[in-house]
């Protein structure tokens, strides 16, 4: 069969996307998008309404017919219907889970990294070690409720005493899921096999027990795809089956409906394989922020569950402080009436910046989000803990262990952004601006948003396992990511050194494709333009003493880069990005780098 047209639904908390992609002059486009608001709650009750009224709003843009009353006409018949239809969902809240492992830097760590990639926020993690007492755990789970309890802990064959201790917890809490009252709890136990009948006897009569593949088999192996999978599995079976309407949207659809994190994650592992390259991507929504990364083909993901720019808006301003946000503010404002802006975010979680300076304002908070999300990311992507590694001599007299993060911003080849403060921003520069202002990326990185977030529908588009339909999804959802989603805003150069003051501290030969050569030499703690489109780009970059801007200290590059909707940054501010603390300096210099990237061109203050 081959592939002519595809519909993707993702249903969110509030709003409900659909795409229809299509096969074009033999190359797989997106032809047209439709939105709704999310109908899961009442008055509806009803997901596959809001899929409906965004399938509706295709209908009416191309002029083809897809529906039939209130079915959705596959396979396609002459220009009738479509090919096949997959959806995404995180209405409800998503998936929320708990974990459980005997170690909480060990075990529990990968528990939580198994739960994260799959798409799910982690509510808690238990651990043996991490000071409750039990009695606290008990009280801890019947208070949290979640969706699901991934339990793990042990080597295979090596000893069962905590894991089951944990379990016993566990039987004791009883927890009750979140949603329905007429299911048992899924639970999945992914730990040491030799406890596997002790663990059936203590969880087996008061929850929905699955037993898969142990998460750390062995010290220094993790093993995360069986639980993941696992994860799926029960997601679809028993959460969304409580949530009104998914039944029926599930009869529709071609492939398991997915949660709408682990579709984006899904996809950028599949660029980062297929590139070979280290991808970071973020997703900034209203409640959460959610870090995507791809380092030594290790794929982790956090979520950051208090980091929004809505309804969790006052919480970036409590854990940032009111000094870190107004760092970024490029005018004088008073402290109070910052406050109160931010308090009216969070009362009106769903207005949007009138003004310039509101605009400037919610860039600045944006721009901390993101540093702590990333922050926390960093914490969590670190290299197994627990593993004995062989040593030489020379590794002994370094510092370097497991428990390292693998997150190298030298390494970085590419960042993409998307939500809605980072696809919708006024001008692309803003988007380039708060990506290189939170993130610091160092050497030589591309940087792109994602346009309408499309991200989830070509995520699960590209995990079709139908075998004669899983090699023109994967196709589809690559080929609509690289010419459709994915806006290029350009490349980041940024040499890392003692800069600020320094005269000339790097110096750029660049050759375009037309032909025309432009030299330029850059000083310590300047951001530097050149306008460039999507073009292939020959670069020298001959570094000062002291510099790297890739290849290690003082070190000359002949590479290619790529230009985009902003353009080649010279980042010459240094790295850690040292703002003053004397406001007039401080306002004096964020003027400085946004009149040099036209950030806020009309911006009179």
């Amino acid at each position: 069969m081959k592939l002519k047209s595809i519909l993707a639904t993702d249903c969110g908390s509030t709003t409900t996307k659909a795409i229809l992609i299509e096969l074009v002059d033999g190359e797989y486009r997106l032809s047209y998008r439709g939105e709704a608001p999310t109908t899961v709650e009442a008055p509806f009750e009803d997901v596959t309404r809001g899929v409906l009224n965004a399938t509706m709003e295709i209908e009416e843009l191309s002029g083809r017919k897809i529906l039939d009353g209130e079915n959705i006409l596959t396979p396609q018949d002459g220009d009738d219907g479509v090919d096949i239809y997959i959806s995404t969902s995180s209405a409800g809240g998503g998936l929320q889970m708990m974990v459980a492992g005997v170690v909480k830097s060990m075990s529990g760590e990968s528990a939580e990294r198994a739960a994260l990639g799959a798409g799910s926020i982690v509510m808690d993690v238990l651990a043996s070690n991490d000071g409750r007492k039990p009695h606290e755990k008990i009280t801890r789970i019947r208070q949290l409720r979640p969706d699901m309890i991934l339990l793990s802990g042990g080597v295979d064959g090596g000893t069962t005493k905590h894991v089951v201790e944990l379990a016993e917890i566990l039987a004791a809490a009883n927890p009750q899921p979140r949603l329905g009252q007429n299911y048992k709890l899924p639970v999945i136990y992914a730990g040491n096999k030799k406890a596997t009948k002790a663990i059936r006897d203590t969880l087996g009569g008061i929850s929905d027990l699955d037993v898969t593949e142990n998460i750390r088999p062995v010290l220094e192996q993790e093993n995360l795809k069986p639980s993941r999978d696992k994860i799926h599995d029960l997601f679809m079976e028993h959460v969304m089956q409580q949530a009104p309407g998914y039944k029926k949207l599930m009869s529709w659809t071609d492939a398991p409906i997915m949660p709408t994190p682990g579709a984006v994650g899904a996809l950028i592992e599949m660029v980062a394989k297929k590139e070979n390259i280290s991808v970071v991507g973020v997703d900034i929504g209203g409640a959460t922020t959610d870090i995507f990364s791809v380092f030594q083909e290790q794929f982790n993901r956090t979520v950051s569950a208090n980091l929004g720019m809505s309804y969790s808006i006052c919480n970036v301003l409590a854990e940032a402080t009111l000094s870190n946000v107004l760092r970024w503010v490029p005018f004088d404002i008073d402290e109070k009436e910052l406050t109160n802006r931010i308090g009216n975010k969070m009362i009106r979680p769903t207005t949007v910046p009138q003004s310039l300076e509101e605009l400037v304002i919610e860039q600045a908070i944006a721009r901390e989000a993101l540093r702590l999300s990333f922050i926390q990311h960093k914490s969590f992507a670190v290299n197994l803990k627990g593993v004995q590694k062989e040593r030489t001599i020379s590794d002994a007299f370094e510092q370097s262990d497991s428990g390292q993060s693998l997150v190298n911003m030298m390494e970085l080849d590419l960042i993409v952004g998307s939500g809605g403060v980072l696809s919708h921003a006024p001008r692309r520069e803003q988007s380039a601006k708060m990506l290189i202002d939170s993130f610091l990326p160092e050497g030589i990185t591309s940087l792109a948003v994602d346009s309408i977030f499309m991200m989830p529908q070509l995520g699960v588009m590209a995990n079709i396992e139908k075998k004669e339909l899983a090699e023109q999804a994967r196709l589809a959802a690559l080929e609509v990511f690289e010419k459709d989603c994915l806006i290029r805003l350009g490349t980041c150069i940024a040499p890392v050194g003692t800069l600020k003051g320094k005269k000339s501290v790097l110096k750029a030969q660049l050759k375009f494709s037309n032909g025309e050569k432009k030299e330029i030499i850059m000083d310590g703690g300047q951001i530097t333009l050149i306008e460039a489109d999507f073009q292939e780009i020959d670069i020298t970059l001959t570094p000062s003493k002291g510099v790297d801007v890739g290849a290690g200290v003082n070190e000359v590059i002949k590479t290619k880069v790529y230009g985009g909707q902003v353009g080649i940054i010279f980042d010459c501010r240094g790295r850690p990005l040292s703002l003053s603390k004397e406001p007039v300096e401080r306002i004096s210099d964020l003027k400085s780098w946004s009149s040099a990237l036209n950030e806020y061109p009309s911006l009179e203050v």
